[in-house]
C-alpha cells in the first residue's frame, strides 16, 4: 500500500478554530488566501501573521549570528585554546541538556505569543548587557559564560515555543512552506551574520557585533506585539505527566522517533561548526577573522539553498533523510581533506546545503506528524537533540581538535552522519501509517491505493 498525503482542510474550516487565548483571530480576506492545490517555497507568506513574524525573525536571527561569530573569535583570542573555546560554547547548552524536555510542557500549556514576547525581551536584555561589558572592556570569559548560561535558561522555553508557534500562523497545507522559510531565515542569518561580523571584527572590533544583536530584538518583539495567530494550540496538562506523555507519543510513531534519533547522533558530533571553523581558519589555514567569516558564509549560503529546496517538498519521506544525511557525511569528509581555503569554501557550500536540508526535513517531518496537543513537547525533544547535545558535542569536538586537529573533528562528524543514514535505511514498516494519524490538525484520513509488492518494499517509508 502506498500512503498519500493528508487532505488539506478548507480555509473556512481553519478560520473556525479558536484564536490565541485572550486575542481575536485575524481572518480578514487579505490575511490569508486559499492555497489548497498550490505549491511553492514561499506560499506561507500569503499569511499576514506569518509575514510579520518572518520579518521580525530576519532581523533578530541575523543579529544572533553576528554575536555568535564575534563570541567565537573573542574567546579564541582571549584563551588561545580550541578546547577552552569548546567548553565556553558548550555551557550555553547545559540548561537545555538538563531541562530541555520541560520547556515543551510549558509551550503546550501557555499563551505562546506572550511567552515569546517575554523570552525575546530577555534575550535582548542579555545581549545589551554583553554590549555594555564589551564597551567597558570587561567582556571576560567568565562574563561570557554567565551570559551564555542565562541565555540557555531562556532557551529552554523559547526554542520549542518558536517551533510550535509557526504552526499557528499558517494553514496546515502551508506548514511545510512555513517550516522551510523559518529555516531559510536562520540559514540566511548564517550568511549575513558571519559576513557582517567578519567586516566589523576586521574594521572596528567585536563590540559593535554585540550592539547589533541587542538592537535586533526590537524587530521581533514589535512583530509579536502586532500579529495575531490564526488559531491556538495551547493545552492545559500536568507538567510531570506532560513530559512522560510526550516521550510515549514520540516513541509510538516512526515518523517522530526516527528523525529524533538521527538528529541526536548527527547533532552530537557533526553540528559543531562554531568550534571547528575558527580553528580551521586560524590554525589549519593560518588565516584571520576574515577567513573565518568567509568559511562561515560559504557554509551558510549552502544552508539557504538547502532550506529553499526543501520548501518545494509537500510531504517529507524517510528516503530524503537517508540521502541528505549521507550527503552531509560525504562532504564533511571532503572538507576535512581540502588542501586550501578555496576548496574548503566549495565543499562547505555543498556541506551546508546537505546539512540544513537534513535539519529542515527533520523539523518539517516532526511538525507534520505531531498533534497540536503534543507539538510543543515534540519540538522540545527536537531542540533537545539538536541544541541540547551541544555541551557534550562541543567538549568532545574540542578534545578531538586539541588531540588531532580540526580535520579529525570533521571526519568524526562525517562518520556520525553515515551511521545515522545507515540507521534510517534499515527502518522499514512504520508502526503508524499516515492514513491512521487522525489526531493531526485539520487532517482527514489519507486514501490508500494498491501497489505492487515489489514497489511497496522499495517504498516502505513513504510516510516519511
Amino acid at each position: 500500500m502506498r500512503v498519500v498525503p493528508e487532505a488539506a482542510p478548507d480555509v473556512a474550516d481553519e478560520s473556525a478554530q479558536p484564536a490565541e487565548q485572550g486575542t481575536r483571530a485575524e481572518t480578514a480576506p487579505g490575511d490569508h488566501v486559499r492555497t489548497a492545490g498550490r505549491r511553492g517555497t514561499f506560499r506561507a507568506l500569503r499569511s499576514r501573521p506569518f509575514r510579520l513574524y518572518f520579518a521580525g525573525q530576519v532581523a533578530s536571527a541575523s543579529g544572533t549570528f553576528v554575536q555568535q561569530t564575534a563570541i567565537g573569535w573573542l574567546v579564541l583570542r582571549l584563551t588561545g585554546s580550541p578546547a577552552e573555546l569548546g567548553l565556553v560554547l558548550a555551557v550555553g547548552g547545559v540548561p537545555s541538556l538538563l531541562f530541555g524536555p520541560w520547556g515543551g510542557t510549558v509551550a503546550d500549556r501557555v499563551n505562546l505569543r506572550r511567552l515569546l514576547i517575554g523570552t525575546q525581551t530577555a534575550y535582548g536584555v542579555l545581549a545589551g548587557l554583553l554590549w555594555v561589558l564589551a564597551a567597558a572592556g570587561k567582556a571576560s570569559v567568565a562574563a561570557i559564560v554567565a551570559i551564555s548560561v542565562a541565555g540557555g535558561v531562556v532557551q529552554i522555553a523559547d526554542s520549542p515555543a518558536r517551533q510550535a508557534f509557526v504552526g499557528s500562523l499558517v494553514l496546515p497545507q502551508d506548514l511545510s512552506s512555513a517550516v522551510s522559510l523559518n529555516g531559510v531565515v536562520m540559514n540566511s542569518a548564517r550568511v549575513v551574520g558571519p559576513a557582517l561580523a567578519g567586516v566589523l571584527i576586521l574594521t572596528i572590533g567585536t563590540t559593535p557585533c554585540f550592539a547589533v544583536n541587542a538592537l535586533s530584538y526590537l524587530a521581533v518583539i514589535a512583530a509579536l506585539v502586532l500579529l495575531r495567530p490564526l488559531r491556538s494550540g495551547a493545552q492545559r496538562r500536568h507538567a510531570a505527566s506532560g513530559v512522560r506523555e510526550g516521550l510515549r507519543y514520540a516513541a509510538s510513531r516512526q515518523q517522530l522517533w526516527l528523525p529524533l534519533v538521527m538528529m541526536a547522533l548527527v547533532g552530537l558530533l557533526a553540528f559543531n561548526f562554531p568550534v571547528i571553523l575558527p580553528v580551521l581558519a586560524s590554525h589549519t589555514f593560518h588565516g584571520n577573522g576574515g577567513t573565518y567569516g568567509l568559511l562561515s558564509t560559504m557554509l551558510s549560503i549552502g544552508s539557504v539553498l538547502g532550506s529553499l529546496g526543501v520548501g518545494l517538498i509537500g510531504h517529507p519521506r524517510r528516503q530524503y533523510l537517508v540521502v541528505t544525511a549521507l550527503a552531509f557525511g560525504l562532504f564533511l569528509a571532503a572538507t576535512a581533506g581540502a588542501p586550501d581555503v578555496a576548496l574548503a569554501c566549495l565543499t562547505l557550500l555543498v556541506t551546508g546545503a546537505a546539512a540544513f536540508s537534513f535539519v529542515t526535513l527533520c523539523s518539517t517531518t516532526l511538525q507534520l506528524h505531531s498533534s497540536p496537543a503534543y507539538r510543543g513537547r515534540i519540538m522540545a525533544l527536537w531542540v533537545y537533540v539538536y541544541i541540547g547535545t551541544t555541551p557534550v558535542g562541543s567538549i568532545i569536538t574540542g578534545a578531538i581538535i586539541s588531540a588531532a586537529g580540526a580535520r579529525a573533528a570533521l571526519l568524526t562528524g562525517a562518520a556520525a552522519c553515515l551511521v545515522a543514514a545507515a540507521i534510517a535505511s534499515r527502518v522499514h514498516t512504520p508502526p503508524h501509517l499516515d492514513a491512521t494519524l487522525t489526531d493531526l490538525a485539520g487532517a482527514q484520513p489519507a486514501q490508500a491505493v494498491p501497489e505492487s509488492p515489489s514497489a511497496a518494499a522499495a517504498d516502505d517509508g513513504s510516510s516519511k
